[in-house]
């Protein structure tokens, strides 16, 4: 580098102006009203040190050159700085957690948050927000309440159960159970029932977690009878049965019903639970859904407890319900870990209007968001996707064909696995091309850059967009953002 240039350089510095002056234009003035000034004194000052970096390297923005030679100049780079601040500031406020569009097929989908909440619990949830409540309060003696009061009484109507109470979710509803129940004793279990479900947690580490002697019986095809009469021992706190709902063994298989498992256990005076895993609390089939049994069906056959989710099949928020006879409930309320698994007002002030939405079966599938989507008619899907086809197809441009087709989704969350629901959804292929190979993969990042990201799944050299969870109210949403789709 020269020396005139050199020094030309250190003269476009010194032109760069003061952060006091940035901040007293009017547009700066502005984003401290909405961000604060500490933070926009930041920003700008950060901006300067971008401004500073290229004029260094010698990458000259537009203007930036001239910026010594007039007051209109000058006037330019300020605009520049505050710009520079304001989209730094904007991507800095912005929440992290966002909403999507869900067009993967998966209804209960973990990594999106599972269960969308009705309307009921989405008012009530924003009152305990805003307003005291009488979390751990008795209104009516005017002393200290107990927070299950607010939902258990409904909750043992819905299942049959004596009593209940509820922790954050079901992996901590099953480590407090075994906790309460069984430590430094033994837990008979069935070796096809040693599930692990995501995130690599499994039920043979939460029993060591619990300081329970896990007790294997049977083979991962084939478990009878006999084979926990025979483990039964001493040592024996109670016999638990795992549902399976996150996969499935099928042919020479045997595994013994909680009826005839809650027989053995009575005839030992042991007690028995069953982690339901999703858990429902009505016959799925009754809207031609894959059948699932139900909490009230599993406490009728003799479960003593049974586990099970609040934010998979029943369609609530995330919660673990533990529900059974009222001896054990009390003495699982009273173990220490129940505090530290207790879970806040949001949770309850969700899941009590999800459950009284049950009292009205016959209206379910249309008020319960999570029955609403799973049930919904193929013919939705297929209309909707009809609609939204021309705009898409003009973002997409000619080098990706779009046709609408047949897809069939999944329930998720571990229930189960292996049935589909017939869906329909836009497909996205490589125009003239066999393979989609890294054309679609670059679609599916422009997709997920969108203000509202959109989400698929990529299969079969196709990019497919079930459109299963996406309902009426957000097409035109979906549609309006099509035009800032940049590929």
């Amino acid at each position: 580098m020269s020396d005139a240039a050199t020094s030309e350089q250190r003269a476009r510095l010194a032109r760069l102006p003061a952060v006091e002056r940035v901040m007293s234009r009017q547009a700066a003035q502005a984003l401290s009203d909405a961000y604060g000034r500490s933070q926009v004194v930041d920003a700008v000052r950060a901006a300067l040190d971008v401004l500073r970096g290229e004029m260094l390297a010698g990458v000259e923005a537009s203007n930036c050159a001239d910026a010594s030679e007039s007051d209109g100049a000058d006037a330019t780079v300020e605009a520049r700085i505050i710009d520079h601040a304001s989209h730094s500031l904007e991507a800095r406020a912005r929440s992290r957690m966002r909403a999507v569009f869900n067009l993967t097929g998966t209804v209960l989908h973990t990594n999106l948050g599972r269960a969308l909440l009705p309307d009921e619990a989405v008012r009530a949830v924003v009152d305990a927000l805003t307003r005291p409540t009488n979390l751990e309060f008795d209104l009516a003696t005017g002393a200290r309440g107990d927070r299950d009061d607010l939902v258990d009484d409904l909750i043992c109507e819905l299942t049959g159960a004596e009593a209940a109470t509820v922790v954050n979710n079901n992996a901590a509803a099953v480590l407090l159970t075994l906790s309460a129940l069984a430590s430094k004793k033994e837990v008979i279990v069935s070796r096809g029932e040693l599930v692990e479900i995501g995130g690599a947690f499994r039920i043979p580490d939460i029993m060591t977690r619990a300081g329970v002697r896990l007790r294997e019986v049977g083979t991962t095809n084939r478990t009878h009878a006999k084979d926990y009469e025979e483990a039964i021992n001493p040592r024996t706190a109670l016999l638990m049965k795992v549902h399976c709902s996150n996969y499935a063994i099928s042919g020479f298989t045997k595994s013994v019903d909680i009826g005839e498992l809650a027989q053995i256990a009575h005839r030992h005076a042991l007690p028995v639970a069953f982690d339901l895993g999703s858990g429902t609390l009505v016959d799925l089939a009754q809207w031609g859904l894959p059948a699932e049994p139900t909490v009230r069906g599993t406490i009728d056959a003799g479960a003593d407890l049974v586990t099970f989710s609040g934010d998979k099949l029943l369609g609530g928020p995330q919660a673990g319900l533990i529900v059974g006879r009222e001896a054990l409930i009390r003495k699982i309320r009273k173990h220490p870990l129940k505090r530290a698994l207790r879970v806040g007002k949001l949770t309850l002030a969700a899941l009590e209007p999800v459950l009284r939405l049950y009292r009205a079966p016959e209206l379910l599938a249309q008020r319960l968001t999570t029955l609403r989507l799973l049930t919904r008619p193929a013919a939705d899907m297929h209309a909707a996707a009809l609609r939204m086809q021309p705009a898409f197809q003009l973002a997409l441009g000619e080098r990706y064909a779009l046709t609408v087709e047949p897809m069939f989704s999944q329930i998720g969350s571990g229930a189960l696995p292996v049935d589909q629901l017939p869906s329909y959804g836009l497909a996205v292929r490589v125009a003239g091309a066999k393979r989609g190979g890294r054309a679609l993969v670059q679609l599916e990042q422009a997709l997920r850059d969108l203000p509202r990201p959109v989400l698929g799944r990529i299969a079969d050299d196709t990019l497919q967009l079930d459109l299963r969870c996406l309902e009426a109210a957000d097409e035109a949403a979906f549609i309006a953002q099509c035009a800032e789709l940049h590929l």
